[in-house]
């Protein structure tokens, strides 16, 4: 009896399984109407629409030079004044131009002092263009620390490029 149950179920469960599939369904032929004859209507010619030139306000492309900065230091390098000073020349040309200035650091160290390294390293590069006369209301500043590499070596090399600052214009 027990033999004869499973085969029993298995050819019940395919026959219900074959019998829920949808079925087919026929398709009517289309009837084809004869083509009607349309008389052509004239239609008013349409005039080309006419070229209104509005005055285009283009924003003038800002670009800040990216500073560098020593192993285990927030203090300000030559080049890295030079670069300040270039930034803000930028910023007083275009007086409504907003940045935000993002501090980095190498991998080396913990999470938490790197961020602590990387907003001192953002902060002495806002004060240095505030002294050069660019408005404090200006310029944000934020620490990513060593999350934002960009340059995933372990080298010397690769260490000094990461410790930075990043100037992002935020608004124009």
């Amino acid at each position: 009896m027990l033999r004869l149950r499973f085969p029993l179920f298995l050819v019940i469960a395919v026959a219900l399984f074959m019998g829920g599939c949808k079925k087919g369904t026929k398709l009517e032929p289309a009837v084809e109407k004869p083509p009607t004859e349309q008389k052509p209507t004239e239609q008013p010619k349409a005039e080309p629409p006419k070229t209104v030139e509005e005055p285009t306000v283009s924003k003038k492309e800002v670009s800040f030079q990216m500073i560098h900065f020593d192993f285990d230091k927030y203090n300000l390098r030559p080049d890295a004044i030079d670069g300040l000073n270039q930034n803000a020349r930028v910023l007083m040309e275009n007086p409504e131009t907003k940045i935000r200035i993002e501090g980095h650091c190498d991998e080396r160290g913990t999470v938490e002092y790197n961020l602590a390294l990387g907003e001192k390293r953002a902060s002495a590069a806002k004060d240095y263009l505030v002294k050069l006369g660019v408005s404090a209301s200006r310029i944000e500043t934020i620490s990513y620390g060593k999350e934002r590499p960009i340059d995933f070596g372990h080298s010397e090399e690769a260490w000094a490029k990461n410790r930075r600052d990043e100037f992002k214009v935020i608004s124009q």
